[in-house]
């Protein structure tokens, strides 16, 4: 890691603090506030109070970091995907030496088992307490291990993973351990169990930030992320037998947190990627038999929350490697885009070559049968006369005016377990929008004052704010301060459908006029079968948060908001600048 750090000082893409800094709030709220700077930097804190190692934050918050680490742009890797799922036939001797040099590029790709020991075991009596993990937000259930490589294998030890799983910090020996629903290490953790037999867990922390990025990588059941590392890298993962366990690990680790899963025990809460808390729910939990450490090793970790944050360009990797590997499954798949105020998994933009009707169903039942494409909430689909997937305000109004309630696809299935709006956990409602078809909608009547007609039905309604008012579509954005459901306030709108087409209710705390926040919000908010209905012309979406009167009896969770305390006392001491316009747009304080 202090080698990456002295190439992201030699790039300009590292940022040093050398003030007493906390790893609880503090350290979080500064690196959540600069990963939203159109600048944004790496941030190395050197004086962690009452730690003993220096701390690395936004290790991945720009494109120009996103290169250096993948030593390429992401394009160029996927066209060299792209060629091995496609091989051509060999026609001259430059064809076959090309054909040839790609075949031997393949050695890289297995990792290599070491004898003997590593770097990351250079120091054997390492205490959890002195390495600055980070509590990032106020009602976080503790300090989080968040840029864990979570190595595991299968009980016959036949297959290995690599994963990124937070884990709680409960005590100076244990770790929880969250385990998703639908991961791999999941399905381990279930065998071991019910083999009776302890689950061996290591837990690496930095060395080539290349192996954080894999780790993440949505590659199929059974294939070993660090494979992808050699692929990528063109050279082999250079692995180490653990002390305590028969896990290997890189070699060249900053720390290595070794033990085994005893029992299961309460994790979280968790402000998560969401920009929500998680709520406190049973997870395995890691008995720590050893922790080990390079002579000088960085703790490296990533702070989430409300977007954008760093995950925002790892998203971006991901997309462009993987769209060849998507293309197998989809051929017709042009390009797709994942928009970091989408959350993701919560909304998909695709633009495919059309050739027959239904042609996007077919895709978007492909998509939610493929993989982690199976928990996208939302997908819309465009044909190859739209314009580019991230031109975001072209492209709303390319598909606003080919809108119709004609165009939505409903339908259900599972959800990424960190989604909180579905009345079921891990499992809920999914819409597609099909932009493909020409329709030719009717715009709405003109209205001079819509928010006075709609208050004279619902009294509830706040405020109002209409988007892309120059298309046969507008977006009409309402708050509520909400006295019944939204259902029976859209009920009482009725008469006035002939004044909208789409209606967006949100909670009264909404900033409607900041379309980047109200995205995330909505997809974030809704569960399709429950919070969207069709009358006539016009759709309405209820965005607001839930509870019994809709039939949702969990707890709702709250945002992840910034403690204004934090974030004051940073600013007086120099260490954040007051950018009241970028803690508007981007909602630090909720």
């Amino acid at each position: 890691m202090r080698e990456w750090i002295e190439k992201f000082r030699r790039a300009g893409l590292l940022k040093e603090i050398s003030a007493e800094v906390s790893s609880e709030l503090e350290a979080a709220h500064i690196s959540y506030i600069e990963a939203k700077k159109e600048d944004s930097k790496a941030l190395l804190f050197t004086n962690i109070k009452g730690k003993k190692f220096p701390l690395l934050t936004n290790l991945f918050a720009s494109h120009e970091a996103l290169r250096l680490i993948l030593g390429g742009e992401p394009d160029e890797f996927a066209r060299k995907i792209e060629r091995f799922l496609k091989p051509k036939k060999p026609e001259n001797f430059a064809d076959k030496f090309d054909f040839f040099r790609q075949l031997t590029s393949l050695r890289h790709i297995f990792p290599k088992r070491l004898k003997g020991t590593g770097q990351s075991q250079e120091v054997r009596d390492v205490k959890l307490s002195d390495i600055p993990f980070l509590k990032t937000w106020e009602h976080d259930g503790g300090a989080f291990i968040t840029m864990g490589q979570v190595y595991t294998q299968t009980l016959d030890k036949k297959v290995q993973n690599l994963g990124m799983y937070r884990l709680q910090i409960f005590d100076e020996t244990h770790l929880g351990v969250h385990f998703q629903i639908h991961k791999d290490g999941k399905s381990f953790y279930e065998d071991y169990k019910k083999a009776g037999v302890k689950m061996p867990v290591s837990v690496a922390v930095g060395g080539d930030p290349l192996y954080i990025w894999c780790g993440q990588a949505p590659l199929p059941h059974g294939v070993f992320e660090l494979l992808l590392y050699g692929f990528l890298r063109q050279k082999k993962a250079r692995l180490v037998k653990c002390l305590t366990n028969d896990i290997f690990v890189p070699e060249d680790a900053d720390f290595v947190i070794e033990g085994f899963i005893e029992g299961e025990r309460d994790e979280g809460k968790f402000g998560d990627h969401t920009g929500f808390y998680t709520p406190v729910e049973p997870f395995p939990c890691m008995k720590i038999t050893q922790i080990t450490s390079k002579k000088s090793p960085v703790c490296n970790a990533t702070v989430v929350g409300k977007p954008p944050i760093e995950d925002k360009f790892m998203g971006f990797a991901t997309e462009r490697i993987f769209l060849p590997l998507l293309r197998t499954t989809t051929p017709d798949l042009l390009d797709y885009r994942m928009p970091e105020n989408g959350v993701f998994h919560n909304l998909i933009l695709a633009k495919f070559k059309k050739r027959y009707p239904a042609h996007a169903q077919q895709l978007m039942h492909a998509f939610w049968g493929t993989g982690q494409m199976s928990f996208v909430k939302h997908a819309v689909f465009v044909g190859e006369d739209a314009p580019a997937l991230d031109d975001y305000e072209a492209l709303t109004r390319f598909v606003l005016r080919r809108f119709s309630p004609r165009s939505l696809l409903f339908s259900s299935g599972v959800c990424d377990q960190l989604d909180h709006a579905s009345p079921n956990s891990c499992f809920g409602g999914k819409l597609g929008v099909d932009a493909s078809e020409d329709y030719t909608p009717v715009p709405p009547a003109a209205c001079e004052d819509l928010l006075v007609r709609l208050r004279e039905k619902a009294a509830e309604i706040l405020a109002l704010k209409t988007h892309f008012c120059d298309t046969p579509n507008p977006i009409t954005f309402v708050s509520v301060e909400k006295k019944r459901t939204v259902r029976q306030i859209w009920d009482a709108l009725e008469s006035e459908d002939e004044f909208f087409r789409i209606l967006v209710f949100f909670d009264a705390d909404a900033r409607l006029e900041n379309l980047y926040m109200c995205v995330w919000r909505a997809v974030n908010n809704i569960d399709a079968l429950r919070d969207v209905w069709v009358r006539g012309a016009c759709v309405c979406v209820d965005a607001t948060s839930k509870d019994s009167r809709e039939g949702y009896e969990r707890e709702w969770p709250a945002m992840t908001n910034c403690s204004r305390e934090v974030v004051e006392s940073l600013v007086e001491r120099g260490l954040l600048k007051r950018d009241e316009a970028l803690f508007e747009r981007y909602e630090i304080f909720g």
